[in-house]
């Protein structure tokens, strides 16, 4: 008979099924169709493996897969909010804490405790890990956009200085895809992609 731990780790896994669900607002690379979050965290974490040798500073590879995995197992309970969300902030963590400790809390205790202070630790961003990690959650969008003339620049009339603001954060995760990334955004701006305000 299986024991209580293997039936809570299964309780888990059925749970997470449900991330295949949650719709992003950016579209797979050359299409009209919607990225949903699981397919989002396996881009990334695939990204990190290819990448990890660009991060600013050495970074432990199985760390930052469980965070890329895991870090929006939480949108299950508070949904996606879009980056350029102009009502809901989407560095609010509150809803997204309640689901972390709701999602996780049904794996077993040692587990569940070591896959909340994952979570923590990319959401704030302090460690090399999480730092590159986060990197890689900014810069998959943009590679999305730059397939799709625009993406979700053109559909929500994004302009120039919020790109520039919710993007630079790649920088402090990798100078060399932040520095590539400012190329990808200025040429974007040449095509029409994104707006420029008058006065720049």
């Amino acid at each position: 008979m299986s024991s209580d731990k293997l039936l809570q780790q299964i309780a888990f896994i059925h749970e997470i099924d449900k991330l295949k669900y949650i719709q992003r607002k950016t579209r797979l690379f050359n299409s009209d169709r919607r990225e949903n979050d699981a397919e989002h965290s396996w881009h990334l974490a695939m990204m990190s493996l290819i990448l990890a040798e660009h991060a600013n500073e050495p970074v432990d590879t199985l760390k930052v897969l469980k965070m890329l995995l895991i870090h929006d197992v939480v949108e299950i309970d508070s949904g996606d909010v879009f980056l350029y969300d102009t009502i809901v902030n989407h560095d609010n963590t509150i809803a997204e804490r309640k689901a972390a400790e709701r999602i996780f809390g049904l794996l077993p205790e040692e587990q569940a405790k070591e896959f909340i202070a994952i979570w923590e630790e990319f959401e704030t961003g302090d460690t090399a890990e999480a730092r590159f990690a986060r990197s890689m959650d900014r810069f998959e969008p943009i590679l999305q956009n730059v397939s799709n003339q625009g993406g979700t620049w053109t559909e929500y009339d994004v302009p120039y200085d919020t790109v520039m603001q919710k993007t630079s954060k790649i920088q402090h995760g990798s100078k060399v895809i932040w520095d590539f990334t400012e190329t990808l955004i200025d040429d974007s701006v040449e095509k029409g992609y994104i707006r420029k305000t008058d006065d720049q």
